[in-house]
């Protein structure tokens, strides 16, 4: 098998994942989930996910599809990479197990079905903002609030590049 083949199989469809993460589960690991759109990864997201990883033995990321991507206004010209794209791009990371592309205007009803023991987002979420945090809660889980790394972040990436 191939090094490509390897990353691409980290890619899961819903009914794949779940069962998957079954198979995690009979193994008694710890799943730690985190979402988001990834577009133009830098320092900032793999310092994010790094840490993120640490939290558990199984890292899950709900990657936003290009459509919900849209909806969350982050500019015109976003998504600047597609989500296929993006989602390859992320299971080249060692410590990433899983990814799902994920088409809801938000992961809630992905966090229902994972389940996840850890729920993981970027500093500029409060705890009471974050969407799944009452699921992982609920069983006992833990949420988390990863402080941003200063200067990174995808938008500053695309005003550089546009020369501003």
């Amino acid at each position: 098998m191939t090094n490509l083949e390897i990353i691409k199989k980290k890619i899961f469809s819903r009914e794949t994942l779940l069962r998957q993460i079954a198979i995690w589960r009979m193994k008694d690991l710890k799943i730690v989930f985190t979402n988001g759109c990834f577009d133009i990864l830098h320092h900032g997201h793999v310092d994010y996910l790094s840490k993120a990883a640490d939290f558990g033995d199984v890292l899950i990321i709900g990657v936003n599809s290009d459509a919900s991507v849209k909806k969350l206004n982050k500019g015109a010209n976003r998504p600047i990479q597609n989500e296929n794209d993006r989602a390859l791009t992320l299971s080249a990371f060692q410590f990433i197990e899983a990814l799902i592309i994920f088409e809801e205007d938000t992961p809630y009803e992905l966090i229902k079905a994972v389940q996840p023991d850890v729920l993981v987002k970027g500093g500029d979420w409060k705890e009471t903002d974050i969407v799944g945090a009452d699921i992982v809660k609920a069983k006992g889980g833990s949420v988390i609030s990863i402080p941003f790394v200063e200067g990174y972040s995808t938008t500053n990436i695309e005003n550089k590049i546009k020369g501003k």
